[in-house]
């Protein structure tokens, strides 16, 4: 089945329909870091199934550069990725570059989800109008065009739970009345990606639209998997200390267990981006003592109760869970991509290396696999984890659909 994936970011939910057998024809994505991991995604799995998967990893490892790898991989292969916003002056010019790729073939398939800020909690709280005139809230309509261009027969659009409530609930109405005037059906639910064997807890509507002429139902997605703990996902990394990095130089510690089964394959052998951000000594002072805390109390220390002389910010009273542990025993609470700022909320729970997650370690909380690779620098790769869809959650959604259709 034939796939085009609208503000694609990294790729979270086209990798889990690629890993389900399903074709990605295009990607359209705005954001130029996020682009060239699609890409170097393509040129992954393009060399792999042409026996070269050494070129890519000599790429990964710094002994090739960009260009080169680029070079090794077909031009109809990475055009697929159209590095674009979508908007009025450009929606067309991106149906005519899309119209190229697919030549005769049918979609079958849309999917992704807009930018989620102007639906979010965290994002509202911080804009002055609430986000009352933010574009963004807009930005569904732009899906809906692409839905009447092409004509899939499904489509599956990602989004906050803010996106239930925007506006007092007129962005929602207005999205239905939109998707039905197109020719579609559609339900939704709001699936935790722990549920779907994921190591986090992220709660998200997942919106299923089928056209009127096909015969369907929202699926049943049951709680079949237990999700790894962390300490499970993270048992094969070496440990680092805050400002370490083993990217391309470090090696695993330990054979992949079963929590790792659709993380690392046995046959990779190259740890990549397990990069800690370097911190002051305020913050890994409190790092420590967030840790301590949990480990002694079972309590997460919130910023009002630390000693006076930790006490840096002039805000006391609002935003107090800003320093928080990923639990070893369980599975780790929401990755946003604010990640990308600072990694307060994410602090790793081994006091020992006394730091926040690691971009590898963020990468596998989200389900990419290791050998997935993120361009174009620490803070980019951040950034796209915490905007992507696990992977693992998106294959599941795909195998449904696929067995239902």
């Amino acid at each position: 089945m034939n796939v085009i994936d609208l503000f694609a970011g990294a790729g979270g939910l086209s990798e889990g329909f690629r890993q389900e057998g399903f074709n990605i024809l295009a990607h359209v994505e705005m954001d130029k870091n996020a682009c060239n991991t699609l890409r170097t995604r393509e040129a992954y799995y393009y060399l792999k199934e042409n026996n070269k998967i050494d070129l890519y990893k000599k790429y990964i490892l710094n002994k090739v550069n960009r260009e080169q790898l680029y070079k090794s991989v077909p031009e109809e292969i990475l055009s697929k990725v159209i590095e674009s916003e979508i908007n009025d002056e450009t929606i067309d010019s991106i149906f005519s570059e899309i119209d190229k790729l697919i030549g005769d073939k049918t979609v079958d398939f849309i999917i992704g989800g807009p930018p989620c800020q102007a639906y979010s909690t965290a994002g509202i709280s911080r804009d002055p109008n609430r986000m009352k005139c933010d574009p963004r809230n807009y930005l569904y309509l732009y899906y809906i065009e692409f839905l009447k261009e092409y004509k899939p027969k499904f489509f599956v659009f990602e989004n906050v739970k803010g996106i239930l409530t925007a506006k007092k609930g007129e962005i929602f109405e207005g999205l239905k009345g939109n998707l039905d005037k197109a020719g579609y059906k559609m339900d939704y639910k709001i699936l935790n990606s722990k549920d779907f064997g994921v190591a986090q807890s992220r709660e998200r509507v997942i919106i299923i639209g089928w056209r009127k002429d096909i015969e369907f139902s929202y699926p049943k997605f049951l709680d079949e998997s237990n999700p790894p703990t962390i300490n499970e996902l993270f048992k094969d990394l070496p440990k680092i200390n805050a400002g370490e990095s083993l990217n391309g130089i470090g090696k695993y510690i330990d054979t992949p267990s079963k929590a790792l089964k659709n993380i690392r394959d046995d046959k990779w052998d190259i740890l990549t981006y397990h990069v800690a951000r370097p911190n002051n000594k305020n913050d890994l002072n409190i790092y420590k003592l967030v840790v301590e805390t949990w480990n002694k109390e079972g309590k997460m220390l919130k910023y009002n109760e630390l000693p006076e002389h930790l006490i840096t910010h002039k805000n006391s009273k609002s935003f107090l869970d800003r320093y928080k542990i990923v639990r070893a025993d369980s599975q780790s609470h929401t990755v946003v991509a604010h990640i990308s700022k600072d990694g307060h909320y994410y602090i790793h729970p081994d006091i020992e290396q006394n730091r926040s997650l690691s971009v590898r370690e963020a990468a596998r909380i989200q389900s990419f696999p290791d050998d997935f690779y993120f361009e174009s620098s620490r803070t980019a790769a951040f950034q796209q984890i915490g905007n992507a869809v696990p992977p693992l959650m998106a294959r599941i959604i795909a195998k449904k659909i696929k067995e239902a259709f």
